[in-house]
């Protein structure tokens, strides 16, 4: 039964997809302390490819340890992570499905260091700790500069040794490009820092040391912040980026070599906008603890998380930049790209009915989309649409409780409701991309 855009091929210069969703970037901490994989990881991946999306994009997967985000995240930072990547790849490929892997560098924003990285400051444009979490850092010597950004083509030329079909520059959400990028957090004063287009430099280096590492013809695409509202929670910062300037970079972006864009929001992670909707103080309260070692301001957003008297103060800051709007949350800005550039755009936010998805695409706003928290809740979010239904079901609520989770617990969704109220139901689902246990199978990666 399927029919309409959504389930129209999505044509890149050197990649196609069989539909227009796309899974966003999204994982917990499934795989090893050490960056290796697991196969829950695969299993988790599977299940979306099964679902029916055309093409998955990684979870945050770190170029070097000094640029992961949390423990138990998959690296690349090896020739030595290859053969697992290539097994990911192929299982995912039964389907149909293409992988396009997202090379990332958290810079500051690092959730929990890992023993590793204890009593090392992470490395930023910045020696300013972010003003929400109060992450320290220290900014990067121009060699330290130059050695990342080769980092960064070294991962993707692994991705294609792997034969995955892409990779995605995690240029958004508070993660290290953006710290480049902001001109409410880049505070240097040389050729990377002031005016946009120094700021924009350590972005456009990365893509052409990509391009020289693996060549034109394999598929990069780059995540960006098209609005960064920095100043959204603590309202005495600076705004950081506008639309307009995001324009400007998208513009060198594609000139550079990027053969597609993904357009989110937010100069930090979580962010009031992204992703849109709740954010249950009560489940912080018990997993935001993690944190306080990392932070310097995270004891203070703990009490007030912790504490019931405390909460209206964190809610009236959390709250005051949010509106209504949850899905599509990011159709206008990327509309306003998409009309400057001549690359596909792919926008993020929200997204879980059919009949907005089509309008978004067929309007114009956007080539295609990424869902994440929908195809959590639904895995098979696609072939629901393909039966004719505009939503599922049971929908998600983006109650943002998978979020709050993941700093602990492996990601999934935590919405009783949509379980009728059943914890061992809801763990069960949760837990089931551990199964079948390896070691009980012939199955080896």
């Amino acid at each position: 039964m399927e029919k309409g855009v959504i389930f129209e091929p999505l044509q890149f210069r050197h990649l196609q997809v069989k539909n227009r969703i796309l899974r966003a970037n999204i994982s917990g901490r499934i795989d090893n302390y050490d960056g290796s994989g697991t196969h829950a990881r695969i299993n988790w991946e599977e299940k979306f490819a099964r679902g029916g999306v055309g093409a998955i994009i990684s979870a945050h997967v770190p170029i070097h340890v000094r640029g992961r985000i949390l423990p138990n995240y998959a690296f690349i930072d090896s020739d030595d992570r290859i053969p697992f990547w290539r097994r990911l790849g192929e299982r995912v490929h039964q389907y149909d499905c293409r992988f396009i892997l997202q090379l990332s560098h958290g810079g500051r924003q690092q959730d929990i260091q890992g023993i590793e990285n204890q009593d090392k400051k992470a490395l930023s444009s910045t020696s300013k700790a972010d003003s929400f979490h109060g992450f320290p850092c220290q900014a990067m010597t121009l060699g330290e500069i130059k050695d990342t950004v080769q980092l960064f083509a070294n991962g993707a030329r692994r991705a294609r040794e792997a034969g995955l079909d892409g990779v995605e520059l995690h240029a958004c959400n508070g993660y290290l490009i953006t710290q480049f990028l902001s001109s409410a957090i880049n505070d240097r004063e040389d050729e990377y820092g002031g005016k946009l287009e120094n700021r924009a430099r350590f972005l456009l280096d990365v893509i052409r040391a990509i391009r020289r590492e693996v060549g034109h013809d394999f598929h990069l695409q780059v995540k960006i912040s098209a609005v960064e509202d920095d100043n959204a929670v603590m309202f005495w910062q600076k705004k950081g980026n506008t639309l307009e300037e995001s324009i400007r970079v998208c513009k060198w972006v594609e000139e550079a070599g990027a053969d597609a864009l993904h357009v989110s929001n937010g100069s930090f992670f979580p962010h009031p906008l992204n992703p849109p909707g709740d954010l249950p103080v009560d489940h912080a309260a018990r997993t935001y603890d993690s944190m306080i070692s990392s932070g310097r301001h995270a004891f203070r957003n703990y009490l007030m998380f912790r504490y019931r008297p405390l909460r209206p103060v964190f809610r009236f800051l959390w709250n005051r930049a949010k509106g209504d709007v949850i899905e599509g949350i990011n159709v206008n800005a990327a509309r306003a790209i998409k009309q400057n550039v001549n690359i596909p755009v792919l926008s993020t936010g929200g997204f879980q009915r059919a009949s907005y998805i089509e309008r978004a695409i067929a309007e114009g706003s956007c080539d295609a989309v990424s869902i994440a928290r929908p195809l959590m809740a639904n895995n098979d979010l696609v072939k629901i649409f393909a039966q004719g239904k505009d939503v599922p079901d049971r929908p998600c609520t983006f109650c943002n409780k998978c979020l709050l989770n993941v700093v602990e617990n492996p990601l999934g969704c935590y919405e009783l409701s949509r379980y009728d109220g059943d914890h061992d139901k809801m763990t069960r689902e949760i837990m089931s991309v551990f199964e079948p246990d390896p070691f009980a199978s012939s199955e080896v990666h």
